[in-house]
Parts: structure tokens; sequence; C-alpha cells
């Protein structure tokens, strides 16, 4: 627990088995975050660093016996998680960056044991909850953040597949939100790396490489779960199932129609999800890769186009899949391509946020007190007239609707409270004291009736 112990300490070892507790003389995990098929995370802080910056040390040890040839393979899946972090973390702000990776001899436990070899991958630390913590905290996301989530992971794969690289494993517990709001794409353990003539074809034959068979059952779609190739469009057919499981709050097995093999996701959300964003997710879901969108690119640009134009209504009844006519699938030397918009996607003017609790009631002080200054000013100004109370009206009204459309807020409220307290000094025939009790007290008052009103309007809310 001692800083000064902990730079200078050249090593610790556990008392039980003998194992070097700080890696390379470097880290020192904390606390354990998770357990897997191919080993285990630990939460760990880095000596080297002025303020012990916390990270993640994964450590690579799989379980059960393994063959040869598994162990090799898993090894290798271990490996190319901190050759894709190295190659991609760097360069993409929404993908954690790699810190470090090495192995580490031991002795074998027991008499006559030969050593023991681990592996480990440093990565940065993010802050926050992955998407089926949220979900089996919070219950289904509404459809505009899932929204949100699906938008921003559609930009992160379309970084992701240009540079020559197929995820293979989008879920929501491989999403992460940091504290700050900001998404983060987990977990480059099942990275493969295609071809890059292909990298730029997205779902077109050329665009994939041989499946290993690692993938998360009820994301994966057909060709991965065949060991077939994998294409840009495998990772946009596991965001769609990703982004129905977080609407519905339901297991992607309770989402799939085994008797008619189809997806039958629509019967079981919540509340409405727009025509357009349903389209769109069923158009990803389609079984053949060449029948989704060929990129994440083109799904983005097919999302944002209609809602450039106006906003998605909610329909009545759900419609059928926007997909081709059934029949049997094209041949693979000429497979069906969906046509790309030119240029970059804009994207539409985000909504503004509704207001918290403390927002609400931290704009009602404000207005109050602001109201207060300016009826003292203009009163001592231009006394009691109808041009002064019409002055006082017009400009107490700009500043609820600067409020309103989020031109002013938080800090912003502050410095021109502050700079028109310090204006009425000087305007006001009053003392600083008697100013700010009177400003005060308007305050207190219009943060009292603010409270009522959101009282009666939440109690008719309710009942009506």
């Amino acid at each position: 627990d001692d800083p000064k112990v902990l730079k200078t300490v050249q090593q610790k070892y556990c008392t039980t088995c003998g194992m070097p507790l700080i890696l390379v003389g470097r880290y020192l995990p904390e606390r354990l975050l998770g357990k897997g098929g191919f080993g285990a995370a630990f939460l760990a802080r880095d000596r080297y660093t002025p303020t012990r910056r916390r990270c993640v040390v994964k450590q690579f040890q799989p379980s059960g016996n393994l063959t040869p040839d598994q162990m090799q393979l898993a090894q290798g899946l271990f490996e190319r998680e901190a050759v894709a972090l190295e190659d991609l973390g760097h360069r993409h702000g929404q993908i954690p960056n790699l810190y470090a990776y090495f192995p580490l001899a031991v002795p074998g436990q027991g008499s006559g044991s030969s050593q023991e070899e681990y592996f480990y991958l440093v990565q940065e630390f993010i802050d926050g909850q992955d998407l089926e913590q949220e979900l089996t905290q919070n219950g289904p996301l509404r459809e505009k953040d899932v929204l949100d989530v699906f938008v921003a992971v559609l930009k992160v794969l379309t970084f992701v597949h240009d540079n020559g690289t197929i995820h293979r494993d989008i879920k929501p517990s491989n999403i992460m939100r940091h504290r700050n709001g900001t998404l983060y794409l987990l977990d480059f353990g099942a990275v493969k790396q295609v071809a890059q003539q292909g990298a730029g074809q997205g779902g077109g034959p050329g665009a994939g490489n041989k499946s290993t068979g690692i993938y998360s059952m009820g994301f994966a779609p057909p060709e991965q779960m065949s060991g077939g190739k994998v294409y840009p469009s495998t990772d946009l057919y596991a965001l769609a199932v990703t982004c129905i499981t977080l609407l519905t709050g339901k297991d992607a097995s309770q989402l799939y129609d085994n008797y008619n093999n189809t997806w039958s996701w629509e019967k079981h959300p919540p509340a409405a999800v727009s025509g357009h964003f349903a389209n769109v997710l069923n158009r990803l879901l389609q079984t053949a890769p060449n029948q989704r969108y060929e990129s994440a690119a083109a799904t983005l640009d097919a999302l944002l186009k209609p809602l450039r134009q106006a906003p998605p209504a909610p329909r009545a009844a759900p419609p059928p899949p926007a997909s081709p006519a059934p029949g049997p699938p094209p041949a693979p030397t000429s497979p069906q391509k969906v046509p790309q918009a030119a240029g970059t996607p804009v994207s539409p003017p985000p909504a503004s946020p509704p207001f918290s609790l403390l927002e609400f009631l931290g704009g009602a002080a404000f207005t109050g007190f602001e109201g207060g200054l300016l009826a003292l000013g203009f009163t001592s100004l231009l006394g009691t007239t109808l041009i002064g109370h019409g002055a006082w009206l017009l400009l107490l009204g700009v500043l609820v609707v600067l409020q309103w459309r989020r031109v002013i807020e938080r800090v912003d409220l502050l410095i021109i409270a502050a700079v028109t307290l310090g204006i009425a000094i000087f305007v006001v025939e009053l003392s600083f004291p008697l100013l700010i009790v009177l400003a005060g007290m308007a305050a207190l008052g219009t943060l009292a009736i603010a409270t009522l009103f959101r009282l009666i309007y939440r109690l008719l809310s309710a009942v009506l």
C-alpha cells in the first residue's frame, strides 16, 4: 500500500505457488476482472509511470486439456489480439491501445516439473461498463440509444475493415461504454486479417479468409459457424444481432425462429421501432453474405440518407425485411452488389437531450437570480415604466429560450450571473448584501414555482 515501497521493491511472490506477482518487474495486478476460455483479465498498475497508471493485463491460460494443435491455435489468437491492438489502437480513439506483450517462464508445480510458460498482454483500461452489463442492470435500451450504438460501432468497423481486418466477435460484452459516454470496441482475439485487395471490396467473394471456427453462438452468421470464409458483412450481421438483443432484452436464441429459419425479433421490442431502422437491421440479418450491405460505410449511408431528409415515423405493423426475393443464392463469381453512394455520409444534427433534474433546478435558480438583478437594474435606470418592464421581460425571455435551446448551459450560467451581478453593483443604488439577498430571494421563489410546476406535470402525466 506504500507507494514508495511499491516503486522500489524488486519483486513479490505468491506465498502459495511462488508465482511472481510483479510481472516483468513492472505490472502489479490488483484484482480479477473476469475469466474466459483462454485465460483471465486483471486490473493492474504500471509501476513505471508517475501516477501508477491503471491498465488491463490479460493472461493466456486456456482451460481444459487442449491438443497441441488447439493450443497453437489458441495461442495464435491471443497473439493476434496483441498485433491488432498495436496496429489499430494507437490510430483510433475507440480501440484500446496496446502497452506490452511478453512471455513469462515460471517453475512448474510439483517435483520434477519443467518450466511453465505464460503469455501476457497489457492494454489500455477503459473505465466503464460493457453493454451486456448495462442490459442486465437497466433492461432493454431505447431505440435512440441503440441507434447511437449502431452508428458508433459502424464508424469503428469502417476503420477496422479499411485496414484489412475483420473483428469476427461483435457482441454486447465486447462493446464498452466509458464513463464519459464514448463507446469502445474490445476483444480483438478473434480478428482475421484479409487480403488488402479484398478488404476494400466489402462482402465480395475475394474479401475473406476461411474461419477458424472461433465465434460467439447466436451472434455469428452461417458462413462463420460453418467454418467458411468471413467478410466485413460477417461483422455487420453480428452487430445487427447485438442491436436486436439490446432493443428487446432477449437472448439471441429467443429471437430466432428455427421452424421458419428466420429472425422474428420484431415481435419482442417493448416500444415501436422505426420502420427504416428495422429494415436496415433485417437487411444485415440475411443468411447469405451478399444479401447484406457490403460494408460498414454502405450501411451507414443507407441508414442516414433518409434521416437527413425527414425523421422516421413509427410504423403501425412490421414490414417484411428489405431483401431480395427468396431463391437460390447467386453464384460466388457474380455476387449481388449494393450500390454505395459516393461521398462521406453526413450525420443528421443530434436532437437535444432531455434536461436532468439537476439541470432543470439549476436553470430555474439562475433564471430567478438573473430576473431579480435585471428587475432591480431596469427599475434603477428606467423606473417602473412600461418601457422598463418590457425590456426586462424581453431580456429574461431571451435567457430562457437560450437555456431551452442549450445555447447557454452549465458554466455559462455562472459566468452570466457573475457579470450581471458586477454590473448591478454599479447601477443599483443598494448595498451589496441587500442586492444579494433580494436576488437570492427571487432565485428561491422561482425555484419553488418551477419545482411545484414539475411536480404537477409529473402527476398529471402519470394520471393521463
